[in-house]
């Protein structure tokens, strides 16, 4: 199954690959705006382009071809929502660092069993990353295994985050999540490919993640990524996490229990807003 994931990640590859190369992405895009073929709205300020829906269906076709029993959840074409078992597919995650030039994108393609995640793999096309993850079976990248930090306290501790789409009504809320952290931690990086942030722990680069407000299709890879590079993945309050609403704190388990109970103690008091 991570062969079949693999395939399809590296065909959404291509597609993302030829289009940075020749120019769609900016300065060309804000010019095709009035004909809307390249990008739209769907919301105010979550984007989608022609080179989302190419990259999903060319993962679609794959998974199609190889596992037709299987149904698939993707971000621009919906599907299997309350099936246990399904593909999950990010085809772009990133599309606003995309749109902008911004280097910080992936392909996110999940396997889960039974509710269970159980295979994984995202893809960084810019630099040709290759993480591939599978249950018990450990966590890699370009075949090399990776393996979470050792860092054990928080303050000295690189944390990753990233901002939900509803930041411009929650704002204030929000950053003091990002204020407590920054008062503790040595360093904070907000890159905008959740993907790409889970990556980054389980390579042991970063030491702790934590964002509200992402789907299925942003975390299905990266927890069993970050999991089998020997990280810790919860629900902001440390109980176990809702693939489907997911609450998302991702760390190397050494830092996890210092990072719940600021993010419990901000949570308990309405920050953010439920």
């Amino acid at each position: 199954m991570i062969a079949i994931a693999v395939q399809a990640a590296r065909a959404a590859g291509a597609i993302i690959q030829e289009a940075a190369g020749s120019g769609i992405s900016p300065p060309t895009l804000p010019a095709d705006f009035a004909d809307g073929a390249r990008i739209s709205h769907k919301g105010a300020i979550d984007l989608v382009t022609r080179i989302d829906l190419a990259a999903e269906a060319a993962i679609q076709a794959v998974l199609t071809a190889r596992t037709p029993d299987i149904p698939i959840l993707a971000e621009e074409s919906g599907g299997a929502r309350a099936e246990t078992t399904r593909w999950i597919v990010d085809p772009l995650d990133g599309t606003t660092n995309f749109v902008h030039g911004f280097p910080a994108y992936a392909v996110s393609i999940g396997l889960q069993v039974d509710g269970v995640m159980e295979a994984g793999c995202i893809y960084d096309p810019l630099r040709d990353h290759l993480y591939t993850a599978t249950r018990g079976g450990g966590a890699a990248c370009n075949g090399e295994r990776l393996r979470v930090s050792t860092t054990s306290s928080l303050g000295d501790a690189l944390l990753l985050t990233g901002f939900p789409y509803d930041r411009q009504q929650h704002a204030a809320a929000y950053l003091r999540i990002v204020q407590a952290f920054l008062e503790q931690c040595r360093g904070l990086r907000r890159a905008g490919a959740a993907a790409l942030d889970f990556a980054h722990i389980a390579a042991g680069r970063a030491d702790g993640f934590w964002e509200f407000g992402l789907s299925p299709w942003d975390v299905s890879a990266g927890v069993l990524l970050v999991e089998e590079a020997g990280g810790v993945v919860t629900d902001m309050s440390g109980s176990p996490l809702d693939i489907n609403a997911p609450r998302v704190l991702a760390t190397n388990g050494q830092i996890h229990t210092e990072m719940t109970r600021i993010l419990s103690g901000l949570i308990s008091r309405r920050i953010p807003p439920a």
